[in-house]
């Protein structure tokens, strides 16, 4: 039964035991790793699948997959997941980079698996900034509008009569939060709970943590600290750093210090500061006691000779150099420099 609970701080987190006898796991992979809209080397768009269950079960009781950027149905189809055999989609937020592949996934489900209970979509619900709303809901309910007016829903109808008429947004459950600067339950199943908290970079931007008796992961997104630019202590979130105390792993998207304006980079300020560095959020995940760092969204990507139009000064990066910045932050534990499909297992194998 999945729950939705407004407001339970983290310090009041209760994990059921898990059955005698049976050994629970947690598998974290991602499943795109491309830092913003941009294509590079066919890099899939942000996006991580989250799975937890037991041995018997290869980690498969729970499917829950965090964003959605471009080809992430390909991914999980590389996973042998198809888009019905998702329990849950959580949105951080509604830049496309992060929901290019909705559609996608939803168009699947409701093409081939429509006979499986609805999909819960969980958000923030709508944000509203000076001129205009940043909606979810309304990113949901028009996913295929461009189906529908074309008449590909309705022709695909005449085909199984069986099928909702709406189109993949009669799959779908939306279920909304307020962010809040306080850790809040915004969904759960059997043994797995999410939180949800306020984190800044566009309106309406969540971070989460899935908590399980196998672990827990936090999924940072694309947030930042709240002060746009320094002086700050950092360049990541305190909201995300108080969300992460005690997880064993963190996902975040992170940018290389060498695309800072003192590096020399062309890259606007605002931009390069609104993003985590890899070195504070090596920092952050030692503060945290986090066991596995998970860089993903990476900027520039490895190997790219430019972000977008910006060159990356001194050449392309590898995993080194940002294994480098996260361990130079103070990091102790296992850095991750996401590629797509890597996963990191709880407990290792």
């Amino acid at each position: 039964m999945r729950i939705l609970v407004s407001t339970l701080l983290l310090s009041c987190l209760a994990v059921a035991p898990w059955p005698a006898g049976a050994a629970p796991c947690l598998v974290v992979t991602l499943t795109g790793t491309q830092g913003g809209p941009s294509s590079f080397n066919g890099l899939a768009g942000a996006g991580t699948l989250v799975r937890f269950g037991d041995d018997a079960d290869d980690c498969s009781t729970v499917r829950l997959q965090f964003d959605a950027g471009r080809g992430t149905t390909m991914r999980l189809g590389q996973l042998g997941i198809t888009p019905g055999r998702l329990d849950a989609v959580f949105l951080t937020h509604m830049h496309s980079d992060h929901v290019d592949g909705f559609a996608d996934l939803l168009q699947m489900r409701w093409h081939f698996e429509y006979r499986r209970p609805k999909l819960d979509v969980v958000c923030s619900a709508d944000a509203m900034v000076p001129g205009f709303a940043i909606s979810c809901r309304q990113l949901v309910a028009h996913v295929a509008d461009a189906y529908v007016k074309s008449g590909e829903i309705a022709q695909r109808v005449t085909e199984d009569r069986d099928r909702p008429p709406g189109g993949p947004a009669d799959v779908v459950r939306v279920v909304t939060f307020e962010p809040r600067d306080e850790a809040e339950q915004v969904w759960s199943l059997g043994d797995v709970k999410v939180m949800a908290i306020r984190s800044t970079h566009i309106g309406g931007h969540a971070s989460y943590r899935v908590d399980t008796p196998a672990g827990s992961v936090v999924i940072g997104g694309d947030a930042g600290n709240d002060a746009a630019a320094p002086p700050r202590r950092s360049s990541t979130s305190e909201q995300v750093e108080k969300l992460a105390q005690g997880a064993a792993i963190i996902v975040h998207s992170a940018i290389h210090p060498a695309m800072g304006p003192d590096k020399g980079s062309k890259m606007p300020r605002a931009i390069y500061f609104r993003q985590s560095t890899a070195s504070d959020l090596g920092a952050m995940a030692e503060r945290a006691g986090a066991k596995h760092l998970m860089l993903t969204h990476l900027i520039p990507p490895l190997g790219a000779v430019r972000q977008g139009p910006w060159d990356v000064p001194g050449g392309p990066l590898a995993e080194a150099d940002y294994r480098k910045a996260a361990e130079e932050g103070g990091f102790a534990g296992n850095v991750v420099v996401g590629t797509d499909l890597v996963s990191v297992r709880l407990p290792a194998r």
